[in-house]
């Protein structure tokens, strides 16, 4: 169904995405280590999700991982692992194939995630292959003592030694999660190696329009071609939008009633994420106010931020503008900031 909240398990349930699942058949097939990339709510889990449908594998989501405690844990990791035990039986089942998966009856603190990355591997060699794949995997540089860098050796192991396991990476912070990775830093475990990458973009207005009134088709519900204009106008293309949009309407039939909850909606969504924002610096949430509110380029930022009592040296309103790009908030364009989402500017401009 595609006007559904939760993300997709099915391909069939996902609108307009078979170039995406062609890229990411093709890497998962060529490289050992693939990355999965683009900015909030754009439908990365959902693609990812429909194509473990389709293929021997588990998912870990990491945002959920880190959420529990600030940080992420060997034994989180392997706890996280074993919870999957039930997926991997059915699998063996399915393919007929008799493994001792010796990790599932260990506590985590007496099992070795080397080990079990091999006991994956054994899977996908009776398989054809076996994906791991990390949700929202920027949040691994919050796993162990050494910013993930002992996460990151075992990935270089399996890439380097475990030919039937692939690993897939998603990434909505996707500079932070380059950053993390290191693939061009030769300080970094995988420095040297190659990884496959597939960008997840959003919808064109002509493909949000076209994709509001299939969901509405399949409810069998009419919307007027007004109606769709002026919500892709609102929303743009960003399919998770669009989706609460439909919902919305679904249930009231009266426009304006769908897209006011539909903001409002997304305005408490938003500042939730803001909140994490501004933990890792109170500048972050107030340079993208001022983006919102026109001041769009680098001298009218520091100028705004003079004006709000944030004096800030300009190495470092650089290095804050940076963040924001690597983390997705922000683009540039011809000198030009521009928020990712046109959301954003209603929940801090409200």
């Amino acid at each position: 169904m595609l006007f559904d909240l939760r993300p997709k398990q099915r391909r069939e349930d996902i609108f307009d995405r078979e170039r995406e699942f062609d890229e990411l058949e093709k890497s998962v097939g060529t490289y050992p280590l693939t990355l999965l990339l683009g900015i909030r709510r754009v439908g990365k889990s959902s693609i990812l999700r429909a194509y473990l449908n389709e293929n021997p594998g588990m998912l870990i989501d990491c945002r959920e991982l880190y959420a529990e405690s600030g940080h992420i844990t060997k034994e989180d990791l392997i706890h996280e692992l074993q919870s999957k035990g039930t997926i991997l039986q059915r699998l063996l089942s399915k393919f007929k194939i008799s493994l001792d998966l010796k990790f599932l009856g260990l506590e985590p603190k007496e099992a070795s995630l080397r080990e079990i990355f091999r006991e994956l591997n054994e899977i996908g060699e009776k398989t054809g292959k076996f994906i791991i794949a990390f949700d929202e995997a920027q949040y691994l540089r919050f796993y162990g003592s050494r910013g993930g860098k002992e996460l990151l050796a075992l990935f270089a192991h399996a890439y380097d030694s475990l030919p039937n396991l692939r690993i897939i990476l998603t990434g909505s912070e996707v500079g932070l999660l380059h950053d993390f990775l290191g693939i061009g830093d030769y300080e970094s475990p995988l420095y040297g190696r190659i990884a496959g990458e597939v960008y997840v973009e959003p919808f064109t207005p002509d493909v949000s329009k076209e994709f509001l009134k299939a969901g509405f088709r399949e409810a069998g519900v009419e919307a007027s071609g007004d109606i769709v204009n002026r919500a892709v106008e609102t929303l743009d293309g960003i399919p998770g939008w669009l989706v609460l949009f439909g919902v919305e309407y679904l249930r009231s039939g009266d426009f304006e009633e769908a897209i006011a909850r539909t903001l409002e909606t997304a305005r408490g969504l938003i500042l939730g994420e803001l909140k994490e924002l501004e933990r890792r610096a109170p500048r972050y949430v107030e340079i993208l106010r001022g983006i919102a509110l026109g001041y769009n380029r680098w001298s009218l930022l520091r100028d705004y931020l003079n004006v709000k009592g944030m004096r800030t040296p300009e190495p470092r309103l650089y290095e804050l503008l940076k963040n924001l790009m690597k983390m997705g908030w922000i683009t540039k364009k011809n000198e030009t900031y521009q928020l990712t989402d046109p959301l954003i500017k209603a929940a801090l401009t409200d």
